[in-house]
């Protein structure tokens, strides 16, 4: 899994969260920003792709957008704290299979267990 966000606090939260859940999920790549988020994306092709919406170099949309483009399938989750109706909009347009409040992070590791097994 790659885990695209700014803040180093965040990053080791949902590690965390994500590797000592029931089912683990390892976060085998991070990523700080819009440009390293795809470069390290087009470099692993990670099973699924968890993405804050504010990012240096533009937003999370940014990076699902860019992704989407090479592979309309990969399963991309929009994290952020920044959640509204136009956001989540547009990421449902994009095709980003979905949007988690960081005030719910830890339901991520259920949603995005879902979002593997059902590829």
């Amino acid at each position: 899994m790659l885990l695209v966000e700014d803040e180093e606090d965040m990053r080791y939260l949902v590690r965390v969260i994500l590797e000592f859940a029931e089912d683990p999920i390892e976060v085998t790549a991070e990523a700080c920003d819009v440009a390293d988020g795809v470069s390290v994306w087009r470099a692993l092709r990670p099973h699924i792709t968890v993405v804050d919406y504010r990012l240096p170099g533009g937003s999370g949309l940014d990076v699902a957008e860019q992704i989407l483009r090479e592979d309309p399938d990969a399963p991309i989750v929009l994290f952020s704290a920044f959640l509204d109706s136009r956001t989540v909009e547009r990421a449902d347009q994009l095709g980003v299979r979905a949007c988690v409040s960081k005030d719910r992070v830890q339901e991520l590791p259920a949603l995005l267990r879902r979002h593997i097994e059902s590829d």
